[in-house]
């Protein structure tokens, strides 16, 4: 892989490591019940800290550096925090015992297995309304910005995105899907976000109408490859390696890319979206070039 790109994958993890820390913060000191609200802070942290790749977040960095406009290093910063925060609040309740009932996340006990239900539905909670809170004191944006960062955010966390794709894949044990119904799922459940973090970057840098367009479609082709990844690392990747455990999927009877099309099936779809999605950024030129690279890692990647 490109050490450029390499370089720039860590760099935008740790730029937002720092910002969830910064952003999350500790709850005031001398409050009367400052130990109680200390624990949710605590397993808050927790839950943002156990790891990730925060592909999301590095979106966000990657399609502001591909529209190429001025645009200020806070306000990224805001956006790529609040996706994280929207993601990770999706995953601690995605592992509740009443969701997918798993008792590891990124290698590490799962935030309610750390902490208990209660206090990881509400981490779960509390991230949530943070991120939003997140958008609307961001600098370095105009009224118009922000009105449009929120409205995306909440339209792709929502009933007509991740949750919306979360309570497809809730009731879809035991049951088998056609392609098209696969893939509306997951464009909801994994694709929505990753299209939001896409649209939060260019809209902090003031993309136009034609190149949030682009950035849209290339978001589609790689949310759905991502699930497709992942469905084929449910079968062929270890628990050790994935930080979750392996073959659940399976074991729950979920529809699957693998189930549906086969091992090899699932790895030819994979390549298909990949080209699909490099080839949606041609007319960006060589300033899209961090976000064909993310593309490949999203395919080429082993957890």
């Amino acid at each position: 892989m490109n050490p450029r790109f390499i370089r720039f994958l860590d760099e935008s993890r740790h730029r937002c490591n720092d910002a969830l820390s910064r952003f999350l913060g500790e709850p005031d000191s001398g409050h009367h019940c400052f130990d109680d609200l200390g624990r949710l802070f605590e397993a808050s942290h927790y839950a943002l800290s156990i790891g990730g790749k925060r592909i999301r977040p590095t979106l966000v960095y990657a399609s502001a550096n591909a529209i190429n406009g001025e645009v200020d290093d806070l306000a990224l910063d805001s956006a790529a925090v609040a996706v994280e925060m929207i993601h990770t609040y999706s995953l601690v309740h995605d592992d509740l015992p009443a969701m997918d009932d798993d008792d590891l996340r990124r290698g590490s006990p799962s935030c309610h297995k750390a902490y208990g239900e209660p206090c990881a539905i509400l981490v779960g909670d509390g991230l949530q309304s943070r991120a939003f809170e997140v958008l609307a004191e961001a600098p370095g944006l105009s009224t118009g910005q922000q009105v449009a960062m929120i409205k995306t955010l909440a339209a792709a966390s929502g009933p007509r995105g991740m949750v919306g794709g979360q309570a497809i894949d809730t009731a879809a044990s035991n049951t088998r899907m056609d392609l098209p119904q696969l893939q509306t799922m997951h464009s909801l459940k994994t694709g929505a976000l990753i299209r939001a973090a896409l649209a939060l970057g260019g809209i902090a840098a003031n993309a136009n109408a034609a190149q949030l367009s682009a950035l849209d479609n290339y978001g589609s082709d790689i949310g759905l490859a991502f699930q497709v990844v992942d469905d084929i690392l449910d079968v062929e990747g270890s628990t050790a390696t994935l930080g979750k455990t392996q073959g659940k999927d399976q074991h729950d009877h979920k529809p699957t890319y693998v189930a549906l099309m086969g091992l090899s099936g699932a790895k030819a779809e994979a390549h298909r979206l990949l080209d699909s999605a490099v080839a949606k950024l041609d007319s960006f030129q060589e300033s899209a070039d961090e976000l064909r690279e993310l593309a490949r890692f999203i395919v080429m990647r082993d957890h």
